[in-house]
Parts: structure tokens; sequence; C-alpha cells
């Protein structure tokens, strides 16, 4: 009987053991008018390395028994570092020609999350969110307030201009040329493609803790102080390590009102729903009810990985413990 305890404990030891030695890291540049067409190879060329070395940046933290928190981090400073992405430096701009940065990190381990909105000198904007999280007794900071707070925390400040490019004005001046002409309010944040360049970023590690982070310029040609799902807990960012981890990418005012990560997770946490089935879902059904488009990234409890846009493509890379990275971008 000792001895049938002895190798039952060894056998239920070896099995905890692998289970906690996998990891699963996915990553998006945001969703849209996404497709060959659009997109010259030389461009095709320079997101597919992009993403790729986002990727690694990644799961090499998380090979080597790093936190999820510190893969997705990383992975979001790098894309808002390139200026391919709607996020940090190059991120599309508001009416009066400004920046104004949004970003959201969320822990499954305890429920702690962090976000900031409507900054424009926070070099990193996911380093304020991170920082809200870490040493704020608040959630969500915005505007001056954010980036009084982030200076308080020593984070890396820059000038406004640092993050504008000469590419995202000759973007802007030919939306409000047409917006003068159509009296209408344009919503692509990227003339001719359409493209929401959101980013995000989604790891359990090998402990079994889950990380959910995005990062977001927001729409072109914004007024009014717009502020979309990215930096909203429940919208756009989530994470749950009994359930699940989720970036969006899309037009936020419908991810807001269906609350899009928080849904998912409810879903599986109260319909017992797999993670594949309840994303589906929330894309086909509740998103699409209302006509919003977008995507999202996810990860369950399990380490399994899901992406689902309702768009022609998205930037996308994903890898699993013990598999080669996968990187697409089109349907």
């Amino acid at each position: 009987m000792k001895i049938l305890s002895l190798l039952l404990f060894i056998t239920l030891s070896f099995s905890l053991s692998a289970q906690n030695d996998g990891f699963s890291i996915v990553l998006h540049g945001g969703a849209g008018y996404i497709t060959p067409e659009n997109l010259s190879e030389s461009k095709q060329i320079a997101y597919q390395s992009s993403l790729s070395n986002a990727l690694a940046l990644g799961t090499q933290i998380l090979e080597r028994g790093g936190t999820s928190e510190e893969a997705v981090i990383t992975v979001i400073i790098f894309l808002e570092n390139d200026t391919l992405f709607n996020a940090g430096r190059g991120a599309v701009l508001t009416h009066d020609n400004k920046v104004s940065h949004d970003a959201s990190i969320m822990n499954g381990s305890d429920l702690n999350a962090g976000a900031i909105a409507g900054s424009s000198r926070i070099k990193n904007p996911i380093r304020g969110a991170a920082a809200v999280k870490d040493f704020s007794e608040h959630v969500f900071l915005s505007g001056n307030g954010a980036e009084e707070f982030a200076e308080l925390q020593s984070l890396e400040m820059v000038p406004p201009d640092y993050f504008i490019l000469q590419s995202r004005l000759d973007q802007l001046d030919k939306i409000l040329k047409n917006e003068n002409k159509s009296s209408g309010y344009i919503l692509d944040p990227i003339v001719g493609n359409g493209k929401f360049g959101t980013v995000g970023c989604v790891a359990l590690d090998t402990d079994g803790n889950i990380t959910a982070a995005t990062s977001t310029g927001g729409m072109m040609n914004k007024k009014y102080g717009r502020i979309g799902d990215s930096p909203m807990i429940g919208a756009g960012t989530y994470a749950n390590n009994k359930t699940c981890g989720v970036s969006c990418t899309g037009h936020g005012e419908y991810f807001i009102r269906v609350g899009v990560a928080k849904e998912i997770s409810d879903q599986i946490q109260f319909g017992q729903v797999p993670l594949k089935d309840a994303v589906h879902y929330t894309i086909s059904e509740s998103l699409n009810n209302l006509n919003g488009k977008g995507g999202v990234i996810a990860i369950d409890s399990l380490g399994e990985i899901v992406i689902e846009f309702n768009t022609p493509g998205m930037f996308r890379a994903w890898q699993k413990a013990g598999e080669e990275p996968q990187i697409q971008m089109f349907k």
C-alpha cells in the first residue's frame, strides 16, 4: 500500500511538473483592411520581421522562466518603438495634430490592473500603465495626471514631437481635406488602408500566470479627448488565471459597448464555454450584431491560443512551448 501511494505521489508530481513547464504567447499589431493588395512586398517583409522579433523577445523571457508580465511589457515596448504600428512613436494623430496614447495591463493572478489615457509625453505608454498598476491606489489615470504620476515614478519622458512622423501628418492632412468635402467624420485611421494598428500581447508563463496588455494611439482624427477600448479593463484588455487573457483591436466604440474582453472571460467562468467558442460568439454575434469591426487575441488557463477577427486581415504572431513560432497577416 505504501509503495502504491508512493508511486501515485511520484506520478502526480511528474504530471504537475510537466503541466507547469509550458508557456504560450500571442501578440497582435492591429486588424483591418490588411490584404496583399494593400501592402507592398517590402511592407509585408517589414511587418513580418517586426512581428517575428517582438515574438522572439517575449518567447525568450518565458523560456528562461520569466513572468508573463515581463514578457508582455517587453513585447509591447518593442512594438511601441516601431513606427509601423499605431502605438508609441508613429501613432496616429488627433484632429489638432497631436498624439494621445492609451494603454492598459492586467495580471490574471490577482486581477490587479493599470491604465492610462491621453498621454503625449510618456515614452512608452505601457510602462505608464504598469506603474499605475504597481504603485498607485487607482486603476486608471488620464492626461496631465497620468504624466505627472509617470514623472514621479521616474519613467522616461519625451517631448510630444518625438512621437510625430511626417507620414502621419500627411495622412491626417488628406483625411481633413476629404472631411471638409464630405462634412463627415472619417473613422479609418490610415488613409487608403483602414488598418486599426493597436498593439497587444497576452502570455501564460510556466507558473500558470496570465498577463494581458494593449497599447494604442487611438483613432486617426479623433476629437474631443476621445478614448477607445484599449485602456479600458474589461473592454480592450482583461486577464484572469481562472479563465483567460484577452487583448483587442478594432473600432473601440463597439468593443466598449459589448465589453468584449470581459464577455469572453465570463462565458468561460459562468458558462463553462471553451475559449474558442467564447471568442467566436463574441466576435460573430455580439460584435457583428453592432457592425463592429476588429479582432481579439486570447489565451486560456491551459495555454490554448485563440485569434479571431472579422476584418480582411490582422497582424498576429504566436508560439507555444516546444512549437515553432507562427506569424500571419492575412486571412
